[in-house]
C-alpha cells in the first residue's frame, strides 16, 4: 500500500505540474503547490487506509505515557544514522573539491557517471536499508536464524546484481555516458566509462558492505557503522589532498573501491564476531528476560 499511495501521489504530481505551469502559468510556484498538494493527499490517502484496514497504529493515550529508556534508544539510534550518514556526505564533498580542480572535460564524465552509478545502486542499496527494519524485528522476535539468513540472502542478491549490472556496463557504459551527459567529447565519454569499468566489479563488495553495516544498526550496534563512516571519510580525505593531485582522474576513480575493501573487512569483522550473531547464551538469555520468557541469571 505504501507503493500504491507513492505511484498516486507521483502520478497527480505530473499532472498538476502540467495544468500549473502549462496551463495556469504558474512557473516555479506551480510546481511547487503541485508537489505539495500531490504529497498532502498521499498522506490523507494513508491516514485513511490506517484507520480502516490498520487500528493497530493509531496512537491511544497508553501510547503517550513517559519512557525515558524508549525515548533514549530512539535518539541514540537516530544520532548513530545522522552522523554516519553526514560523515559519509562530508567525504563526498571533499572529493568533489579535488575533482573541481581537474577540469570541465572530467567534472562533466565523472558527473554522468556517478548518475548512472547511482542508478545502478539502487537495488543493493535498498536491500540494505530493509535489512535495518527486518533484523530489528527478528532481534525483537528472538529469531536470530533468520537474522543470519536475511543478511546472507542480502548478500546473494548483492553478488548476482553486481555481475549483472558489471556486464551490463561493459557493453552498454559509453552509450549511456554519452546520452546522460550530451556530449561528444570523446574524452568526456572515455573518463566516464573508464570510472564505471573500474567502479562496477566492487558493486559486489559495496552491496555486501552495506548489507553488513545495516544488519549491524538492526540489532542496535551504534557505534561501529560511525566508525565505518569515518573510516570512509578519512580514506577520501587521504585521496583527494594526496593522491588526486599526484594521479590525477584515476586516484578518484580507485578512491572508493579501495576504501569498499577496506570498510568492507572492518564490518565483516564486526558483524560476525558480535556476540549476538554468533548466539552466545549469555546475550540471549538477556533478550529473553527482556521478553518476559525467562528469568535472568546472576
Amino acid at each position: 500500500m505504501p507503493l500504491i499511495f507513492l505511484v498516486i501521489s507521483s502520478l497527480l504530481n505530473i499532472v498538476l505540474d502540467i495544468i500549473f505551469i502549462t496551463q495556469l502559468n504558474m512557473g516555479v510556484h506551480g510546481a511547487a503547490v503541485a508537489t505539495v498538494v500531490s504529497q498532502g493527499i498521499s498522506a490523507l490517502l494513508c491516514l485513511i487506509y490506517i484507520y480502516r484496514k490498520c487500528p493497530i497504529l493509531i496512537p491511544q493515550r497508553k501510547h503517550f505515557l513517559n519512557n525515558t529508556s524508549l525515548y533514549k534508544e530512539l535518539v541514540a539510534q537516530g544520532l548513530s544514522m545522522g552522523f554516519m550518514m553526514s560523515i559519509v556526505t562530508l567525504g563526498s564533498v571533499v572529493l568533489q573539491r579535488a575533482i573541481n580542480g581537474l577540469g570541465y572535460l572530467v567534472i562533466a564524465g565523472h558527473t554522468a557517471a556517478r548518475k548512472l552509478n547511482t542508478f545502478c545502486l539502487i537495488p543493493i542499496s535498498t536491500i540494505a536499508v530493509a535489512l535495518t527494519t527486518f533484523v530489528s524485528q527478528n532481534k525483537g522476535a528472538n529469531q536470530l536464524d533468520r537474522i543470519r539468513k536475511a543478511v546472507r540472502y542480502g548478500n546473494f542478491i548483492a553478488v548476482i546484481w553486481g555481475a549483472f549490472i558489471s556486464v551490463v556496463l561493459l557493453f552498454f557504459s559509453g552509450v549511456l555516458i554519452k546520452l546522460l551527459s550530451g556530449s561528444n567529447e570523446s574524452i568526456v565519454i572515455e573518463n566516464g566509462k573508464r570510472y564505471l569499468m573500474i567502479n562496477s566489479p566492487f558493486y559486489i563488495i559495496l552491496g555486501m558492505l552495506l548489507n553488513f553495516r545495516h544488519a549491524l544498526q538492526g540489532i542496535g550496534k551504534k557505534i561501529v557503522p560511525i566508525i565505518s563512516s569515518v573510516m570512509e571519510l578519512a580514506g577520501k580525505i587521504i585521496f583527494a589532498f594526496f593522491l588526486v593531485p599526484v594521479f590525477g582522474y584515476f586516484a578518484v576513480i580507485i578512491c572508493e573501491p579501495a576504501i569498499w575493501c577496506v570498510m568492507f573487512i572492518q564490518l565483516i569483522f564486526s558483524f560476525y564476531t558480535n556476540s549476538y550473531i554468533r548466539g552466545k547464551s549469555g546475550d540471549r538469555n538477556i533478550l529473553r528476560w527482556q521478553m518476559g520468557t525467562a528469568t535472568p541469571k546472576a
